[in-house]
């Protein structure tokens, strides 16, 4: 309908409603949300769609929403999301084998409660974030194509999308430098870029720079590496540190050698 940008079943946003959003956020996020009006339907959008699943999930459950506020609402349900996630212990033995150099000379019997909580928790955002981002997947989402084209070029004109639309693979790393896991990754990605040049761009985004370009890839901890296909489509995800050979060894299996 006119004035509509975005239709998901039960869930209708306007143009009028976008505006209001705007209105509400922080004065130093406004410039933002005016460069990034796509982001911000899209984030609008997110929450309203996992308000919807929090409160059918619940009442499923039988479980008290109306105390609670959308942000304590979306959390809880997400957490009883997250909770489907386990670390094996073959999982626990091959990252400590594979990272023996982050262990300080300590033993695996020495570090592997703290290594299983490190892992869980990587593993729990993991399914979070994957849930997230499958939710056009569960509900049918419709926007204003005139709208969205007049805003894809602003958009997509950032390393990341352009790199997807070269026609090759491409992996990207979201970091920050003096975030340990991050540094180490550095002689590592500086060695991809010279093995695979030509046939794989390897790109580093800083995501206090690019805070906009990590928050549209979803990246709540860092680092994360992501690979696109040669057709720009997501197909492998990665948070926190990945020795050189293990992360050749997933390259491998997409099809990058």
């Amino acid at each position: 309908p006119e004035g509509c940008l975005l239709r998901a079943g039960a869930l209708t946003i306007t143009a009028a409603q976008l505006a209001a959003e705007q209105e509400k956020a922080p004065e130093r996020a406004r410039g933002i949300w005016q460069t990034h009006p796509f982001f911000m339907l899209e984030q609008f959008a997110i929450r309203q769609l996992l308000v919807a699943e929090a409160r059918a999930w619940a009442a499923k459950a039988n479980g008290e929403t109306a105390d609670l506020t959308e942000e304590r609402l979306i959390n809880t349900y997400l957490n009883s999301v997250a909770d489907s996630a386990v670390v094996s212990d073959a999982e626990l033995t091959a990252f400590y084998e594979a990272n023996t150099a982050m262990m300080g000379g300590m033993s695996y019997e020495q570090v592997a409660k703290d290594l299983r909580a490190y892992l869980l928790d990587e593993k729990r955002q993991e399914v979070v974030d994957g849930h997230i981002r499958t939710l056009s997947a569960r509900t049918t989402v419709e926007l204003d194509a005139v709208w969205v084209a007049a805003r894809a070029a602003a958009e997509l004109n950032n390393p990341v999308d352009q790199a997807r639309r070269a026609g090759k693979p491409a992996l990207v790393k979201f970091g920050a430098q003096g975030c340990q896991a991050c540094d180490m990754m550095v002689p590592i990605l500086k060695e991809l870029k010279e093995t695979y040049a030509g046939k794989c761009p390897v790109l580093e985004i800083d995501v206090r720079a690019e805070s906009i370009l990590a928050a549209r890839y979803g990246i709540s901890s860092i680092p994360v590496l992501v690979l696109f296909d040669d057709k720009g489509r997501e197909i492998y995800r990665h948070v926190g540190f990945i020795a050189k050979d293990a992360l050749v060894e997933q390259l491998a299996q997409h099809g990058v050698r």
